[in-house]
């Protein structure tokens, strides 16, 4: 009896060691549960009043979950940014200090993707390069 006890639990712990990661898609499921929200995002920049005209010259991709990546220059300043914003590109700010020309060529930046599981769709238009880049520390400079 004791080796049919011991047979029955060894069966039992190797069908769940086995069968157990099958059984659930926690890996693939990016739900409100899961350890990290995908976090990944497109940006593209390009000379123009709106995305619609303006063809791409520069896209990067960027990616903050679980940890900062992508082909974003400054990847890790990036994520800190859009994280102490709560992922709102409307709350970077410009940066005090920096001094740029009037002449108005106008730069568009457009980010698509997920932040933190939610769809992100964003357009500015800003007047030139030097106005683009003094917006936070990171995210515009690329």
């Amino acid at each position: 009896m004791p080796n049919t006890a011991r047979w029955a639990a060894t069966i039992t712990l190797t069908a769940t060691a086995v069968c157990g990661p099958l059984t659930g898609t926690a890996l693939a499921d990016p739900s409100p549960t899961s350890l990290y929200a995908p976090s990944s995002l497109v940006l593209t920049t390009g000379h123009g009043e709106i995305a619609a005209e303006a063809a791409p010259e520069r896209a990067v991709t960027l990616s903050c979950a679980p940890t900062a990546s992508g082909t974003h220059p400054a990847a890790v300043a990036a994520c800190g940014e859009l994280r102490a914003t709560g992922g709102d590109f409307d709350a970077l700010m410009a940066r005090s200090g920096v001094l740029c020309t009037r002449e108005y060529d106008p730069v568009v930046v457009t980010v698509d993707g997920v932040w933190q599981g939610r769809r992100i769709s964003y357009e500015r238009t800003f007047a030139n390069e030097c106005v683009k880049n003094s917006y936070g520390t990171a995210v515009f400079t690329f």
